[in-house]
């Protein structure tokens, strides 16, 4: 690592590319010789037109987003989208299927039940989210207004590895924290959406990939902030859009273009993945509660001694002076948690999984 830098492994806002946060250095006080700053120029200049351009382009390059659907940079975060989506997508009389796997999906649920019917078409709730639900657990609505699922579970450590079949209903995912970690085929979805601060750059923008047509079935009576057909027609520009972060998704594509694309991030993820969770896996100091069919290659969640919290709160405070920050649990489950995001590089995973066996020599 570049001198004075750590190994960050929290979930969110989480590691960015350094090669990105240099050019974010270099453009601070004079973007494109503009004599303002990144930070400074107005949404509807030529300069923006280029930045936004960019990262829109970067985003059908590196997802091959299909003509017939829209990419919008929106703000309100993820969270704003539980509510965003049921108030455009929903279909009077056709319940929302959803796919209850943990807290996210609890969130947008909670949304839903003000704006909409909906059933749970299949959760592990009681087995507190440390699987997810197949087969014979999962029984979808041929007729409902869309099928809502989280493809990564932060806080559980779960990730979908096959997207269920909804047929023709439209599939609607929660992407934040594995988006661009993955060749996935868009035309399966109905919309995609995601919070930036993971794998597409700051807090503040939230990318929607939406199949157009879905789009119009929103009544125009629904305020106008909230029609994606709104977003759609004026681009991402109804209003000030974040300038900013639209600016550090471009650089992010760009980075992951020089990477190889997501093909190439796919097999380092996988790298990472293996590689951490061999060494949880190796005795029985170190364990991952959930069910490896189902362990998430985004974030890696275990437990000391199936849940010794001194000897846990040890490793956090160690690991963090070691140089390997935000290594603690979520608040509501405990334990430790490694976020490996697309940015975070091989060598970092390495350097944790030593201080892991060096961790154990001494406390096992």
């Amino acid at each position: 690592m570049k001198a004075g830098r750590i190994y960050n492994f929290g979930s969110g806002p989480a590691v960015l590319p350094l090669r990105v946060l240099e050019r974010v250095q270099k453009d601070m006080l004079n973007y494109e010789k503009s004599g303002m700053s990144i930070m400074e120029i107005g949404h509807r200049t030529k300069i923006f037109d280029r930045v936004l351009q960019a990262a829109e382009e970067g985003v059908r390059r590196e997802l091959k987003v299909p003509d017939d659907y829209a990419v919008l940079f929106l703000q309100g975060g993820a969270s704003l989208q539980f509510a965003m989506i049921p108030m455009n997508l929903y279909l009077s009389g056709k319940p929302v299927d959803v796919l209850h796997t943990g807290m996210w999906t609890k969130k947008a649920i909670k949304e839903l039940g003000l704006i909409a019917e909906y059933k749970i078409a299949g959760t592990t709730e009681k087995d507190n989210f440390k699987r997810l639900p197949h087969g014979k657990e999962v029984t979808f609505n041929p007729d409902a207004s869309y099928v809502h699922i989280c493809s990564n579970n932060t806080i559980f450590g779960t990730q979908w590895q096959q997207f269920p079949d909804t047929g023709m209903v439209p599939l609607v995912a929660d992407m934040s924290s594995d988006i661009l970690s993955r060749v996935i085929e868009v035309s399966r979805f109905g919309l995609i959406f995601a919070g930036a601060q993971k794998n597409l750059g700051i807090a503040g923008l939230t990318l929607v990939v939406i199949r157009k047509d879905l789009a119009e079935r929103a009544s125009k009576n629904i305020p106008t902030m909230m029609q994606y057909r709104c977003h759609i027609e004026n681009g991402s520009r109804y209003n000030t859009p974040p300038v900013f972060a639209v600016y550090v998704t471009g650089l992010v594509m760009e980075w992951i273009s020089s990477q190889g694309g997501v093909h190439k991030l796919e097999e380092i993820n996988q790298k990472k993945a293996t590689l951490l969770y061999r060494t949880i896996d190796e005795g029985d100091f170190y364990s991952c509660p959930v069910q490896k069919e189902d362990r998430s290659k985004m974030n890696v969640v275990f437990r000391i001694r199936e849940g010794d919290e001194a000897l846990e709160a040890q490793f956090a405070e160690a690991s963090q002076k070691a140089g390997l920050d935000g290594l603690k649990g979520h608040r509501s489950v405990g334990g430790l948690r490694a976020s490996i995001y697309n940015a975070m590089p091989l060598e970092g995973v390495e350097a944790l999984t030593q201080f892991m066996k060096d961790f154990q020599k001494k406390h096992g």
